[in-house]
């Protein structure tokens, strides 16, 4: 077994969170121990310990670091689950899945359904085709529909209509809920409310108290408006769930989803040169900073990864890439699903810049730097040899592939 420490960014915020139901066993029992020379040491910080001064010390970053302790909570504390075992109603969220697995615009919007369900509904959430997404109990679901067939694959809103008016004859949910994004919900949503005579409420970013609020005017205006039975709601729309597991119990249709007539032909994604994908609709971006040396080594592992090439502040001053490639808060703020962080430490401005960012990969010498922190995963090591190998598995990958395809 690997012995690296790796760590948990969700139970670090649970520990730093002091009104997270699961803050108290987060935090290690264990406050004294035995220094090197036999003296007894104790935490100046731990929760109850009484200072020197008779002060009370209260240890406010949940850091709570006692020496050997480590913090095994972790592993052993579960989230509480909630169950709804006959639900009265159901609230139906349609997320997009880009890539299989949920985003987190659909993590706001499972959010947002939670607070409709209370403690008497149920989420139902409705995914298309095969999927790789194993969080769904965490992420708020209570029911999982998923509608098999190729006939979902790809560009087929017209088909995809006819499972959801499948689902809504079955479950009659109360509200459907949708991301307003350009990724297929926008575009789903408005099909389906045709379709149910339905007056839909877009671009929705709050709904409280039966009333939603969502952008109008070019977005310099909000509209509020009665919820109707139909949401489109945008990115932040609410919190995503993050205190309870749910059981995301399987559910099927009781009927045949009726096949459509095929009026439009998918021809598959257009080849687009990612270099000519603008920074802040680009998917995958692969950035640079001041610890890249070898910057022919850096521009060939994004064209083998198909990424959009991005920088730091750094490397933009040092003449490597060019002003409209910087990333941060004095460029461009980017909302990727995947982002690459070659040599950047991560000063502040720049992690502003990809806070909404859904996986930050950071590759770098230094492990304590800002980035490293930041990032969901972390290689430590020489980037020049780090993208050769990259590279190197890339094309064993594409390789592998053609001889499976012939």
């Amino acid at each position: 077994m690997s012995e690296i420490i790796r760590r948990d960014p969700r139970a670090e915020w649970i520990a730093r969170n002091r009104l997270h139901p699961l803050h108290a066993a987060m935090q290690p029992a264990q406050h004294s121990w035995m220094g090197p020379n036999g003296l007894i040491r104790k935490n100046p910080h731990g929760i109850g310990f009484i200072g020197p001064n008779g002060l009370k010390r209260i240890d406010r970053s949940g850091a709570q670091q006692g020496g050997s302790a480590k913090r095994t909570a972790a592993a052993e504390v579960q989230l509480p689950l909630h169950q709804v075992a006959q639900p009265a109603f159901y609230i139906s969220v349609v997320p997009d899945m880009v890539g299989g697995r949920l985003s987190s615009h659909d993590r706001d919007l499972l959010g947002l359904a939670r607070q409709l369900a209370g403690q008497d509904g149920a989420v139902l959430a409705v995914v298309f085709g095969e999927h790789k997404e194993s969080a769904f109990a965490m992420a708020g679901v209570d029911r999982l529909l998923v509608l098999p067939g190729s006939e979902f694959d790809g560009y087929a809103p017209e088909q995809r209509v006819q499972g959801l008016r499948a689902v809504d004859n079955q479950f009659s949910p109360r509200h459907w809920l949708l991301p307003d994004s350009r990724t297929g919900g926008g575009e789903l949503g408005r099909r389906l409310a045709a379709a149910l005579g339905e007056r839909p409420a877009t671009r929705v970013w709050q709904v409280k108290d039966g009333q939603c609020i969502g952008r109008a005017g070019a977005g310099l205006q909000d509209l509020a408006r009665p919820a109707p039975r139909l949401i489109l709601a945008a990115a932040e729309c609410a919190e995503p769930v993050s205190e309870t597991r749910h059981e995301a119990l399987p559910v099927e249709l009781s009927t045949s989803v009726a096949r459509s007539l095929a009026r439009i032909e998918d021809l598959g994604a257009v080849a687009v040169d990612p270099a000519a994908i603008p920074m802040a609709e680009a998917e995958f971006i692969f950035s640079g900073g001041n610890g890249v040396k070898d910057w022919p080594l850096f521009h060939q592992t994004a064209a083998a990864l198909g990424a959009t090439e991005g920088a730091s502040r750094v490397a933009v001053d040092d003449g490597f890439m060019a002003r409209d490639r910087q990333v941060g808060a004095s460029g461009i703020w980017v909302t990727a699903r995947v982002y690459v962080a070659v040599g950047i430490s991560g000063a502040i401005q720049h992690l502003q810049g990809i806070g909404a960012c859904d996986k930050v990969v950071a590759i770098n010498l230094d492990p304590g730097c800002d980035m490293i922190k930041r990032a969901d995963l972390s290689v430590i090591g020489d980037s020049a040899e780090i993208l050769k190998a990259l590279i190197a598995a890339v094309a064993a990958y594409r390789n592998d592939a053609k001889r499976d395809a012939a």
